[in-house]
């Protein structure tokens, strides 16, 4: 499986993650296959900022881990995204969290995503869209939730079809 989380706390938040999400859709070489509910979450890190709604997405793509980084960061910037502060305000983030079963860890890129096992708000939406599907290290996403340390408000903002259609 390969997952990518999204993330915006800045103007129009779902607008913003539905653009994120036609914008991958539109890329030749990636096609997706499932997109969870969105959640709104407080902040980590920098807690004095908007709170965000965060989706998971799962794909198919023959793109190489770096490629599809290069994809997802291109969007960000054709988005307007301006990184100025670690865990600031964003119209857009998108991340990638885990390329099937590949383990990475050079300077741009770390696979499974560093902080995965530690932030609800990527494991819940991940929950919905993986099932039982072992993603990293034996586990699954429920596992992982059921382990985190983390234990920040995750709500259910709006259904995925309230939101989004195939």
């Amino acid at each position: 499986m390969i997952a990518l989380g999204l993330g915006s706390n800045v103007g129009e938040r779902e607008s913003n993650i539905v653009t994120a999400i036609q914008l991958l859709a539109a890329h030749k070489n990636i096609l997706i296959d499932a997109v969870s509910s969105l959640y709104e979450t407080e902040p980590v890190g920098v807690k004095e900022q908007p709170e965000f709604l965060n989706a998971v997405i799962r794909i198919r793509t023959q793109l190489l881990p770096r490629e599809l980084l290069a994809v997802c960061l291109g969007i960000e910037k054709r988005m307007g995204r301006v990184r100025v502060t670690r865990w600031g305000p964003r119209n857009i983030d998108i991340d990638l969290l885990v390329y099937e079963t590949v383990e990475l860890n050079v300077p741009e890129l770390i696979l499974p995503h560093p902080r995965l096992a530690a932030r609800r708000f990527v494991l819940v939406p991940l929950v919905e869209i993986a099932g039982d599907e072992i993603i990293t290290r034996g586990l699954t996403p429920m596992n992982l939730l059921k382990q985190t340390v983390d234990t920040q408000k995750v709500k259910l903002y709006k259904i995925r079809d309230g939101f989004w259609h195939d």
